[in-house]
């Protein structure tokens, strides 16, 4: 597996040419960024790291999280996922997914032929 790929229902909407992505969201009530790093681990998707820029409501760092250039910053237990589903929602702000040094909105990545997505399912994948 050399890429990352998006599934809506089950049908492909997009690749992206690399092994690695960072999924970042507002929190909806403390308005604060947080952020996710996965990798390829062979057919699946590892969580690697994870930062938020502060944190309540339900969103602290864990005990281990060191506080780096405005970032609680922490190695989150290796975690391996065959899929990570993603809901989007009206109700707050979209994902960003980032990689190769720019970050895309993901209803933006997803978006095809005027359809809209409610679940975008993120896999490891064959490029096509």
């Amino acid at each position: 597996m050399n890429a990352i790929c998006l599934f809506v229902a089950g049908a492909l909407h997009a690749t992206l040419p690399t092994r690695e992505i960072v999924v970042a969201w507002e929190h909806s009530v403390e308005k604060s960024r947080w952020e996710e790093h996965y990798r390829i681990d062979g057919a699946n998707l590892q969580l690697v790291a994870a930062r938020v820029r502060s944190f309540g409501a339900g969103m602290e760092p864990p005990p281990d999280a060191s506080l780096r250039e405005g970032w609680w910053t922490w190695a989150p237990p290796r975690t391996s996922l065959p899929e990570l589903r993603l809901t989007l929602s009206s109700f707050v702000r979209d994902y960003d997914i980032c990689f190769a040094g720019r970050c895309e909105p993901l209803k933006s990545l997803v978006e095809w032929r005027g359809q809209s997505a409610e679940v975008v399912a993120v896999r490891a994948c064959a490029s096509p």
